[in-house]
């Protein structure tokens, strides 16, 4: 079945498109990533965790809708060919601890870029709004990218990790000859979000954090944040490594890698059998960043292309293969990734 995945991350920087053939095994048709017009990205932030008015919510779901369908068709892919898309949209507002409102405990998330929209312009099946089933079913919403690591990476002999750097960093922990029940997962800190909100749009290749210097007074103050030593399941996002982040701490670019990479080191070493690394995302690209991981770990760093995967692909990939387990009628969480109290089927489906 040939299905395509969308998504924009918590980077905000665009669409990601990755279209795959899913049989037996997932294979690549093809992959692009669009950017926003800088306006759109601006709006976007905006309403990301901020007082924002509705109406702006109400368009932007809408015009994301519209530039999320043009995206899959700049592929190139004939859209007669594409059977289901499966689309992640755009993270607006996520909370997956509940907290105390209006007089009841609430974990809440939001996902824009409306799925009907994408259906009625492509004329596919569209699949959105992943999280909130499992959120639904007592789990944190997030993280879903395990569902698909295990899938490419689980070992019969290899403890592994794969590590996504985007927005946010996350871990998926796979050990030799997992089921997956047994894997574990969740968001280790802020991936880029700090240091592109310092460097905008990024800091190239790392080297503005490397040509500064690390204020280790305030590093060490941000890793005794509890978030870094409780337990998983847990999640984060824009609400904790936001604008706010960045004006109240008064961090600075190399300051901000350097906390990336350690918190991220923090989260694996909970794991001393890991053997390999895998990495994939936005941060993947980062050369100091990759120098700084392969210092501070001693399991073997690699990147998910060293396994055929793209590493600004796989989060794509990911919701054409949750879309693809809905259309089964078929759980697509890990409980014991998301802390939901069962599997349970994700998404919403618009017919066009």
């Amino acid at each position: 079945m040939r299905v395509a995945g969308l998504i924009s991350g918590t980077s905000v920087d665009g669409i990601d498109v990755a279209v795959v053939d899913i049989g037996e095994t997932i294979g690549m048709v093809a992959w692009k990533t669009i950017p926003y017009p800088l306006e759109v990205r601006d709006a976007i932030l905006s309403v990301s965790n901020a007082a924002t008015h509705t109406a702006t919510i109400a368009r932007l779901n809408f015009l994301l809708g519209e530039l999320f369908a043009e995206a899959l068709q700049k592929t190139g892919v004939p859209l007669e060919t594409i059977e289901l898309i499966g689309s992640h949209g755009q993270t607006i507002f996520h909370e997956g601890e509940p907290t105390e409102f209006l007089g009841r405990k609430i974990a809440s998330t939001m996902q824009i870029g409306e799925a009907a929209v994408i259906a009625d312009r492509t004329g596919i099946e569209t699949i959105a709004d992943f999280r909130t089933a499992d959120m639904a079913a007592g789990g944190k919403g997030a993280p879903l990218v395990p569902f698909l690591d295990y899938q490419l990476f689980r070992h019969p002999e290899l403890p592994r990790v794969a590590l996504n750097v985007g927005g946010i960093a996350n871990v998926t922990v796979i050990p030799a000859n997992a089921r997956p029940e047994d894997v574990i997962a969740f968001d280790t800190g802020p991936g880029n979000m700090v240091m592109d909100a310092l460097a905008p749009p990024f800091d190239h290749d790392g080297e503005r954090a490397r040509a500064g210097r690390v204020n280790e007074a305030l590093l060490q103050k941000l890793l005794a944040d509890p978030y870094y030593h409780r337990d998983p399941p847990k999640s984060c996002g824009r609400e904790q490594y936001g604008a706010e982040f960045v004006r109240d701490t008064g961090i600075d670019v190399a300051t901000a890698m350097e906390l990336t990479v350690r918190s991220i080191a923090l989260a694996i070493e909970r794991y001393p059998a890991t053997r390999e690394l895998i990495v994939s995302g936005g941060g993947a690209h980062n050369v100091y960043m990759m120098e700084r991981l392969r210092a501070v770990l001693k399991p073997r760093v690699a990147t998910s292309a060293e396994f055929g995967i793209d590493v600004d692909a796989k989060e794509a990939i990911l919701f054409a293969v949750l879309a693809y387990e809905t259309y089964q009628r078929r759980a697509g969480n890990l409980p014991s990734a998301t802390g939901a109290w069962k599997p349970v089927i994700l998404g919403k489906i618009s017919r066009c």
